[in-house]
């Protein structure tokens, strides 16, 4: 596949970089992200026909922020390459062509409505107002010469400005975030009406791209993967599947920390369902909860998970060598989600938390395949239904590598976690019996290190804290908490106080993200 008609997402270590892509990639053009240092030689040998500038941790005026060469920069204006800055990008854009930016009086997060004064380019086919998702301290207050404002909000007088003689656009605030209406529409003025893209790109191929790419990586490799029941890690297995066949060998380590009953259940589906030749399930419980005794920090928890997975896979792999020979790859499910907030794909991304499945060793025996990391949760499950994965399963809420051990705040125990599966298992049974399930994308319960009093059948209770959390979200980067309905909610508290002994007090969290995780660790 030729590339041609590539936009090119410039990183500087914005937490939605790859979203930007995600969202080029949702209109049929193919998108590709480059560093903030990218060269022109690089540029042009893509074929690149718009670039969009993503949004960033840093300031424009800090000693030593991210900013593209002037050498990159002038190839761009001589080859009259559209422009487009989010963020970060609108206001390095800004600064650049002489304007000025600096700290605003009153930062923004969350949801703003902006006024738009010129709807012929950008805007074009938009409503005089438009509510958008904002993020950000530092404002341009003055443009540079031969630019206008194309939007304002209250506490921002330049939310957009344009430059049409130069192509250079940029936004304040996310378009490529769900929260910002009609942002897609606004990425797709600029990649059809401005800058004149064909569509070029499809999720079949994708899938074709990465099948070709797992031969190159693996060869005639075996491969490891780890497993969980999850829409991530079985869409990533089927891949591998397709590429390699039976050199595929799946381990489920049974940690301790899945849902009530899950481990069975995995087990089922791909002995009976996938029909997969190699599939082991491994009860390492006893071993993972050793590994976690009096630890109660987040952080700590997650490596030490990490590092258990490694132990446990490279046990395996030596026993599994004796029998069909040599190992090459560990293959993981790991999505663009779980790294970013590791800051993975940018040295100048900030770290929000370690995920299992990307904090590893440096002096790992085997290499890592990860054919799903630049996607997001809705483009896998697309990937699976084309790849006719039951529906049963795309459909599944998200659910965490470490599991249950970072629903539990504080050091773990048995107690907690027999506790919190049977509080989980009421709420998913709930949602699923009442038709609800599906009208949320990711609902699970969580135990406090909290215990408060109450009172049963006239006594005095002192007993542990919940949290039902529920949100709607796409791709996990942004999320509001759902509405569940009421009755629903009392109905749910009802059976758990009654049902669940060391529990008496449930409580619900209406955070979003940001400036929540969806996780509590």
């Amino acid at each position: 596949m030729k590339n041609l008609n590539i936009v090119a997402v410039i990183d500087f270590g914005g937490q939605y970089t790859h979203l930007i892509a995600r969202r080029v990639r949702e209109l049929g053009v193919r998108s590709e992200i480059f560093s903030w240092n990218v060269t022109p030689k690089e540029l042009e040998s893509q074929h690149v026909k718009a670039i969009i500038f993503s949004g960033g941790p840093n300031s424009v005026n800090d000693i030593g922020a991210p900013k593209v060469s002037k050498e990159t920069m002038s190839f761009l204006e001589t080859h009259h390459i559209p422009i487009l800055g989010l963020c970060y990008g609108h206001q390095l854009l800004s600064q650049y062509y002489g304007g000025k930016v600096q700290q605003g009086d009153q930062k923004e997060y969350g949801h703003t409505i902006i006024e738009i004064k010129y709807r012929d380019q950008l805007f074009k086919g938009f409503p005089p107002t438009n509510k958008v998702w904002m993020s950000h301290g530092d404002k341009v207050v003055a443009l540079p010469a031969g630019f206008r404002i194309s939007a304002s909000s209250e506490n921002c007088e330049i939310a957009a400005f344009e430059c049409t003689e130069k192509q250079i656009y940029g936004l304040q605030f996310h378009p490529e975030v769900v929260h910002t209406e009609n942002g897609q529409k606004l990425l797709s003025n600029f990649i059809f009406n401005i800058a004149k893209l064909k569509k070029n790109w499809s999720m079949e191929d994708y899938i074709d791209q990465q099948i070709e790419a797992i031969k190159a990586q693996v060869g005639d490799n075996r491969v490891i993967i780890g497993v969980s029941g999850g829409v991530d890690s079985t869409v990533a297995a089927i891949l591998l599947h397709k590429s390699i066949g039976d050199k595929l060998h799946c381990v489920f380590v049974d940690h301790g920390f899945m849902r009530k009953n899950e481990p069975e259940q995995v087990e089922r589906f791909f002995k009976t369902e996938l029909k997969f030749t190699h599939f082991y399930r491994i009860n390492a419980q006893e071993e993972f909860l050793s590994a976690l005794k009096g630890i109660s920090d987040p952080e700590e928890k997650r490596k030490i998970v990490a590092r258990k997975f490694i132990e446990v896979f490279e046990r395996i792999e030596k026993e599994l060598e004796k029998k069909y020979g040599s190992f090459g790859f560990l293959a993981q499910g790991t999505i663009y989600p779980d790294r970013i907030e590791s800051a993975q794909p940018s040295k100048t991304a900030a770290k929000i938390k370690s995920h299992h499945n990307v904090a590893l060793p440096e002096k790992m025996k085997l290499k890592i395949v990860e054919p799903l990391k630049e996607l997001y949760k809705d483009e896998v499950r697309a990937v699976g239904r084309l790849l006719k994965v039951p529906e049963e399963l795309i459909e599944r809420h998200p659910f965490p590598g470490p599991g249950l051990s970072i629903r539990i705040l504080g050091e773990i125990t048995q107690e907690k976690l027999d506790t919190l599966k049977e509080v989980d298992a009421i709420f998913i049974e709930e949602l699923k019996q009442r038709g609800e399930y599906k009208n949320y994308w990711q609902s699970f319960a969580v135990l406090l290190p909290v215990k408060s009093v109450g009172v049963m059948g006239d006594s005095r209770t002192y007993e542990w804290t919940v949290v039902l959390r529920s949100v709607d979200s796409v791709d996990a980067m942004t999320a509001d908490w759902s509405k569940i309905p009421y009755e629903t909610l009392g109905f749910i508290s009802n059976r758990i106080v009654n049902e669940v002994k060391k529990v008496n007090r449930v409580v619900y969290d209406i955070t979003s993200k940001p400036p929540a995780t969806i996780e509590w660790e």
